[in-house]
């Protein structure tokens, strides 16, 4: 009888560990810096709110590529409760447009989502030659 006991908690555990999980959902998944000139340095906070029942744990947060750095709340995110992940896109000597994306790794029921920062650059050769008209 204790082996079925057991076996009826252990069945009703694992249940409760797939029903009861964490919910990532973002306010938005892509931002659109629109157009910045070259040498500046984007950022932008992509919030995000935990709509499960259980804590959310942000496992990784990998961009594409070198330009764009992320940083992100190291913590469980509690339900109800909401984080952040802030990217920030180095423009210098890349300059025209961009399109990046960032992918978030969690223990959400959605293990791996994928967000998109995009805008243009003007080029350093640009913004000179117009001050130049300017003057």
């Amino acid at each position: 009888i204790m082996k079925k006991i057991s076996l009826v908690i252990l069945f009703l555990l694992a249940i409760t560990v797939v029903y009861a999980q964490s919910v990532i959902e973002f306010e938005k998944e892509t931002h659109d810096f629109g157009t910045f000139d070259e040498g500046k340095v984007a950022t932008y906070d992509f919030v995000f709110k935990n709509r499960g029942k259980t804590p959310l744990i942000l496992q990784s947060v990998e961009p594409s590529c070198g330009c764009t750095s992320p940083s992100y709340t190291k913590e469980p995110i509690a339900p109800g409760k909401s984080g952040k992940i802030t990217v920030s896109y180095s423009s210098q000597g890349r300059p025209n447009a961009f399109h990046k994306s960032i992918t978030v790794r969690s223990n959400s029921e959605e293990p791996v989502k994928v967000l998109y920062i995009k805008g243009f650059v003007n080029p350093k050769a640009a913004i000179a030659a117009s001050a130049a008209t300017l003057t």
